[in-house]
């Protein structure tokens, strides 16, 4: 059973301690936290360390120092999803035994050979929003009795949801309320588009997708702003907040900073974080006018 808090609005910045926070990191913070003031709200950090392999100490020791140099104040405790693993698997849980879940044995070469091989033929594999190839069929028609021999025997697997079943499931459509700098008011959800998205890894005790909206529960979040790349993800959240009985945050998604190839900024490429900018001596002023602040 998730406890879930509701008292005045609050607001949340949840970065991966995966790498050095850069200046797209900076507008989203920065707007969570005068956004929270605007409206008499809680400004809280959460800190989305699932990534047990990439995410290390001296990153989140680093996302403190960068935050607290633009002047922002978060309410402690700080929540680490490292230290919550037990809630998402409650959550992983009432799916299984809903029948809303099934263990998904393909791996990741599996997949792309399937997908090389189909679109050898001339046809384009369906891919989701983010353009990523969905997940074959394979597993989610595997009989009861193939998964439970697979499963006996050990076999690596990730926790994929059955769209299908979990949109019947939900019978009516689903929507949230928008106010950011795209589409706005109230937006059609389509998970569908995702495919069998997953819900848990066997690297991972949860996906981003579960986490976040257990979290979001948890703390009492009213208002999530963050940038537009999750505009269409949010559609996976409704869904998974329904199915959970969670209740329905606003939502804010804002502009994103593009680099000088006209891709969005990104810790992977190495984009400059806000360290280096600090380090040459830029202002928290100046960095604010630098982001269009």
């Amino acid at each position: 059973m998730i406890e879930i808090l509701r008292q005045k609005p609050k607001f949340r910045f949840a970065p991966s301690p995966n790498g050095s926070l850069h200046l797209g990191h900076a507008l989203s913070a920065i707007l969570n936290h005068e956004m929270a003031a605007k409206a008499g709200g809680d400004f809280l950090l959460r800190i989305e360390d699932i990534d047990q392999a990439r995410c290390t100490p001296d990153f989140e020791t680093g996302i403190y120092a960068d935050l607290s140099w633009l002047g922002l104040h978060w309410q402690e405790p700080v929540r680490r999803q490292s230290e919550h693993f037990p809630a998402y698997q409650r959550a992983l849980q009432t799916f299984v035994e809903r029948g809303l879940v099934y263990p998904a044995f393909l791996t990741r070469g599996e997949v792309k050979a399937r997908v090389a091989t189909f679109e050898a033929g001339g046809s384009p594999w369906p891919r989701d929003p983010d353009g990523t190839p969905l997940y074959p069929p394979d597993d989610r028609d595997r009989s009861d009795a193939e998964r439970q021999r697979l499963l006996a025997s050990g076999m690596k697997h990730a926790w994929r949801l059955d769209m299908k079943k979990a949109m019947a499931a939900i019978g009516d459509p689903l929507h949230w309320h928008e106010s950011g700098d795209g589409e706005t008011g109230a937006i059609c959800a389509d998970p569908a588009a995702w495919g069998d998205v997953v819900l848990s890894r066997s690297d991972a005790p949860s996906s981003y997708h579960l986490s976040v909206v257990v979290d979001d529960a948890v703390q009492g979040i009213t208002h999530v702003v963050r940038g537009l790349d999750l505009f269409h993800a949010t559609s996976i959240h409704r869904l998974l907040q329904r199915l959970l009985g969670l209740p329905e945050p606003l939502y804010h998604h804002h502009r994103l900073l593009l680099g000088s190839d006209g891709k969005k900024l990104s810790k992977s490429i190495g984009d400059t974080g806000i360290g280096e900018w600090r380090q040459q001596g830029l202002s928290p002023a100046e960095l604010r006018r630098r982001i269009g602040l």
